[in-house]
Order: structure tokens, then C-alpha cells, then sequence
């Protein structure tokens, strides 16, 4: 398979080759996150490519749904891949990876176990850092059209005429 870019042509082994894996299934390399098991990358414009991954393993971690795919986290966090943003996120990400030095690990991605991860992330709840990501993350997260459907959620109804006579009363469950 060959990728082409006006002039340049990079075979897949040439991309693999250029690129290092970092945990959490994660690749990156010059300007792009991707997925080691995924069909899904990203170019990242302000951020290091670590950072980027480190930010959507974190909202992973905030925010664990596990029939909800990668691709919905990097939408979520794709909004702090600016100019504005970037210094603070990338000092940020510093410090959990600092944070996770401490803990006897190279870095936050490379913490393998979700238990340890949420507890270096409880740890660092309070600062502005983590209200920031976990804030951003509410509604870059949840207002995704595309992934109201994985929770079972139909969207607004007044447009519809209500909740009346579209089946609010269909639980059968209580």
C-alpha cells in the first residue's frame, strides 16, 4: 500500500518505520496520534503527538465507556490542539507524566493498569490542570451527535412533539 502526498510517496513500512509506539496502543510520530488497533489517526498542529495521545488516554480514564471508541475521545480533545491551549496543555501532561515517574513508570501511557492510572489522576484532581481536561471533556464528549445512540439517547424532542407520545414510558424494567 502506498500513501501519496503531492510529491512524496510513503510506503506503509516507511510510515510504520517513522513512527514509535507508546502505550496505551498508541502511535505517533512527526504531527500525527494514531492507533495501533484501530482504523483512526489524527494530525496534531500545536501539541506533541505524545501529549495528544496522553490526552485521550486521560479522557479515557476520566470518562471510561468502553463500547464507546477512541475516535469520540479524540474529538473530545482535539480542542486543545491550539496555539492558546497548547503551553498549558503540554505543562500539564508534564506534570502527570512526572507524576507518574514518581510512581516507578516512564511515563502516563506507559501505566498499563486503568486502577493505577485513575489513582495518579485522583491524585491530581484538584488541580487546574485535570477541572480543565474533566470540564472540556463534558461536553466534548457527550454532545457528540454520533455517539448519543451508543448510550440509547435519541436527542431533543420538542422538534418531535415530546417525550408524550414517543415513548417515555417505555421502560419495562421498573
Amino acid at each position: 500500500m502506498r500513501f501519496t502526498h503531492k510529491t512524496k510517496t510513503l510506503t506503509r513500512r516507511d510510515l510504520l518505520s517513522r513512527s514509535v509506539a507508546v502505550g496505551a496502543g498508541f502511535v505517533v510520530g512527526a504531527g500525527y496520534v494514531a492507533s495501533s488497533n484501530a482504523a483512526w489517526a489524527m494530525e496534531t498542529t500545536s501539541l506533541q503527538p505524545e501529549t495528544m495521545a496522553a490526552l485521550v488516554q486521560m479522557a479515557r480514564d476520566i470518562y471510561p465507556h468502553d463500547h464507546v471508541g477512541d475516535e469520540y475521545y479524540v474529538i473530545a480533545v482535539k480542542g486543545y490542539d491550539t496555539e492558546d491551549a497548547a503551553p498549558g496543555v503540554e505543562a500539564g501532561v508534564a506534570a502527570l507524566n512526572a507524576a507518574a515517574k514518581g510512581r516507578g513508570h516512564a511515563d502516563y501511557l506507559s501505566m498499563r493498569w486503568e486502577r493505577d492510572r485513575v489513582d495518579l489522576l485522583r491524585s491530581m484532581e484538584a488541580s487546574p490542570f485535570f477541572q480543565q481536561i474533566r470540564g472540556g471533556l463534558v461536553t466534548g464528549l457527550y454532545n457528540q451527535k454520533a455517539v448519543w445512540p451508543l448510550f440509547g439517547y435519541e436527542g431533543e424532542s420538542f422538534s418531535q412533539g415530546g417525550y408524550i407520545d414517543r415513548g417515555f414510558d417505555d421502560i419495562n424494567w421498573l
